[in-house]
């Protein structure tokens, strides 16, 4: 089992009702400090500091809840699938998380509860490690088991995630597939191997790649770079089909939080973009289209406007 332990403040923060009877709280004012906000029930007899729970993200939530699971379940109780992907920091787009997913070292499910998830598949002690005080699949294997539960553009936004993050290789991935073939609920899993790609940045970069996938569309290459006259790098194109002269640009507001310089106003960004836009044109002579989050939700429209640029951009043979 290999041991990545810290301190952990979300374990910390974790409380029992047991905990606080032994305080010397009662139950009528352990609900009264839930009701004025103190305590959050987290799950039925555990809880957290209420106006921490207040600032937590989704994700954040998740691993609370699954800290809360684990502070109950038996010792060889161990977080996985998406709850494992949630506690590596990986992208989680498309899945739940409402409920816990847990598999036992021993070989038990144990009971079944609300809200949990008790997976039968054989966990050992090697495919076990210990994160931020939690134990957790291993990173190859906690992508299968993403695979496993759900379907393709969900899981690939993830498994592209812990592949850009470094937290297993592509290698190490396909071992893991392989090892893992005779699993049950593995449709999603092969082809979310031929389709994930480390180079692809964010969530919305993976369900583009899954739209132009899932539309029948060439695959398109993710982050080329773009060179200037001089042969210096200048910029890098979320996607693109070179042969066609053509590039996909995905406009969201992540990017703009990430790419805004210090001080920046909206406008200033954009025009800047813009600029951007004109000279990568310019150096290459290609086109660029541009998608964003509400064209994510029409694939249809979206490929088929696409396409057309792709088609009118193809040379006649013996052009």
């Amino acid at each position: 089992m290999a041991d990545n332990e810290e301190r952990d403040y979300l374990l910390d923060a974790v409380i029992l009702r047991r905990e606080l009877l032994a305080e010397g709280f009662t139950d009528s004012q352990i609900q009264a400090m839930v009701k004025a906000g103190e305590l959050a029930r987290v799950r039925h007899g555990t809880y957290f500091p209420g106006d921490r729970w207040a600032t937590l993200t989704a994700q954040d939530r998740h691993r609370v809840l699954v800290r809360a699971v684990l502070k109950r379940a038996h010792p060889s109780t161990v977080a996985t699938h998406v709850s494992a992907a949630v506690e590596r920091g990986a992208p989680v787009w498309g899945i739940p998380l409402e409920e816990v997913h847990v598999t036992r070292t021993d070989g038990k499910t144990g009971r079944r509860e609300a809200g949990i998830v008790h997976h039968r598949g054989v966990l050992t002690e090697d495919d076990v490690e210990i994160l931020n005080g939690v134990p957790l699949s291993r990173a190859a294997r906690c992508a299968v088991e993403v695979t496993t539960m759900t379907t393709v553009e969900p899981a690939l936004v993830t498994v592209n995630g812990m592949l850009h993050a470094e937290m297993l290789t592509a290698e190490e991935l396909a071992a893991e597939v392989e090892a893992c073939k005779h699993w049950p609920d593995t449709l999603s899993t092969t082809i979310v191997l031929r389709l994930c790609d480390a180079r692809v940045q964010s969530v919305a970069e993976s369900r583009t790649m899954f739209l132009c996938w899932d539309q029948h569309l060439p695959r398109p290459e993710p982050q080329v770079p773009i060179r200037d006259e001089s042969g210096w790098i200048f910029a890098y194109v979320d996607f693109a089909w070179e042969k066609e002269g053509v590039f996909l640009e995905f406009d969201g507001r992540i990017k703009y939080e990430r790419f805004r310089r210090e001080g920046e106003t909206l406008e200033q960004f954009l025009m800047r973009e813009k600029h951007r836009e004109e000279r990568i044109c310019q150096l290459t002579g290609w086109v660029c289209i541009r998608i964003t989050w509400t064209d994510l939700e029409d694939p249809v429209q979206t490929a088929w406007r696409i396409r057309r640029i792709l088609q009118s951009r193809r040379r006649p043979a013996g052009a």
